[in-house]
């Protein structure tokens, strides 16, 4: 068993009448990388947003390593929203030295170690970007900081297959061994072969949470196949 990351003790997120969290109870371990799987409407990006601390629950509670959501959580946790939030005219070197000046942990040589790989220049504004290369970038930003736990929204949603890749093997090397990893995908067989743990949410509620190893040789199916049995119309 390994140090939990991330807590949730029935946690619950409404919008007026639309319950979009139930009452989940969940905890997230340190040196492992964990699917959250759904369909749109599931509570994924909620669920993100909640642990992130840019919502706040109706009822439960999120703890990042036993503490609540605030200044002290929020510096150990990397996020990676599922648009660009910054300014698209800012230019890469600008968006660096954001992050260098506002988090402790980031690590400025990996990051531009990682951009020069991919040929993009410091001088590029991010608006001129291709959208695959700028969905690159916004994952380097968030795995060149040393955090204890990576929330990433559809990370490889809006590329081509040739930078999911890229995308996938940049998540593997980059994030910190003793951290832990969220991935929240619709693109299941894209990210499977990374997936230590899976977490099926269906109407803010979670109906499986295994280990993915153990699914596949219990079920003798992917976890994609399961997926699909599980949330087929």
């Amino acid at each position: 068993m390994g140090t939990v990351i991330m807590e949730c003790k029935n946690l619950s997120k409404r919008y007026g009448k639309q319950t979009a969290l139930d009452a989940i109870t969940m905890s997230l371990e340190g040196g492992r990388i964990t699917g959250l799987l759904g369909p749109n409407g599931s509570g994924k990006t909620t669920l993100i947003k909640l642990a992130n601390g840019l919502l706040k629950p109706s009822g439960g509670k999120v703890l990042i390593e036993g503490k609540k959501i605030g200044v002290e959580s929020k510096a150990a946790v990397a996020y990676l929203p599922d648009r660009f939030v910054l300014d698209g005219w800012i230019r890469i070197a600008e968006i660096l030295n954001f992050f260098a000046g506002f988090y402790a942990d980031f690590r400025r040589d990996v990051a531009e170690t990682m951009l020069a790989n991919l040929g993009i220049g410091l001088d590029k504004r991010f608006k001129a970007l291709s959208k695959g290369n700028g969905e690159k970038v916004q994952l380097i930003l968030v795995m060149a900081r040393n955090a204890r736990l990576y929330l990433l929204d559809e990370p490889i949603g809006g590329v081509d297959p040739a930078a999911r890749e890229y995308i996938i093997n940049m998540i593997i090397n980059n994030h910190s061994e003793n951290s832990a990893v969220l991935i929240s995908t619709h693109l299941i067989q894209d990210v499977e072969q990374i997936l230590d743990d899976v977490i099926f949410l269906k109407e803010g509620k979670i109906v499986l949470k295994e280990c993915a190893n153990d699914l596949r040789s219990e079920k003798g199916v992917s976890v994609d196949t399961h997926f699909r049995e599980v949330f087929k119309c």
